[in-house]
C-alpha cells in the first residue's frame, strides 16, 4: 500500500515537469564586428565553445562569453547550436580547469552584460536573442 502511495506521489510531482513547454527562445550567435568570420559550421562553433579553437583565422584571440548553465537561453543554445547537452559542455570546461590545460569561457550574469562585453571586446563571441543589432555586433550564421 505504501509503495502505491509513493508511486502516485512521484507521478503527481512529475506531471508539471513532463507537461512543461520548452523555453521559447531563439538564440543567435553574436560576435564583435572585428571578427573576420561571417559563418561557421556547427563543428567549428562547438570547437570554439569547447575552447579548442582559441584564435580566429587572422590570429585575433577568441574571447568566449556564456550565460550561467541553468538559464533557458544557454540550454537552448547548447542543444540547438552546439548539438550537445549542457552537462557535456560543463564537463569539458571542468576538465580544462582541473587539468590545467585551459580556461573555461567567461561567464556573465545576464544578456545585457553579454551584449555589452561582446560588442566592446575585439574577437569576442557569445549568444543572445537579438531583436535589434548594435553596430559593434554581427550575427554569425551557422551551417549544419
Amino acid at each position: 500500500m505504501a509503495k502505491r502511495w509513493l508511486i502516485a506521489l512521484c507521478a503527481f510531482v512529475m506531471i508539471p515537469w513532463v507537461l512543461a513547454e520548452p523555453p521559447n527562445v531563439q538564440p543567435e550567435v553574436i560576435a564583435h564586428s572585428s571578427v573576420p568570420v561571417k559563418q561557421l559550421t556547427s563543428a567549428q562553433l562547438r570547437s570554439i565553445f569547447m575552447m579548442r579553437q582559441v584564435k580566429w583565422p587572422d590570429g585575433l584571440p577568441i574571447r568566449v562569453y556564456v550565460l550561467p548553465s541553468n538559464t533557458a537561453i544557454h540550454m537552448v543554445f547548447v542543444e540547438q547550436k552546439l548539438q550537445l547537452f549542457p552537462y557535456q559542455l560543463d564537463r569539458v570546461w571542468q576538465k580544462l580547469t582541473y587539468s590545467g590545460t585551459g580556461t573555461p569561457p567567461i561567464e556573465v550574469a545576464d544578456l545585457a552584460t553579454m551584449i555589452e562585453l561582446v560588442q566592446s571586446t575585439p574577437g569576442a563571441i557569445g549568444y543572445a536573442e537579438m531583436k535589434e543589432l548594435p553596430s559593434a555586433l554581427q550575427i554569425i550564421q551557422i551551417k549544419p
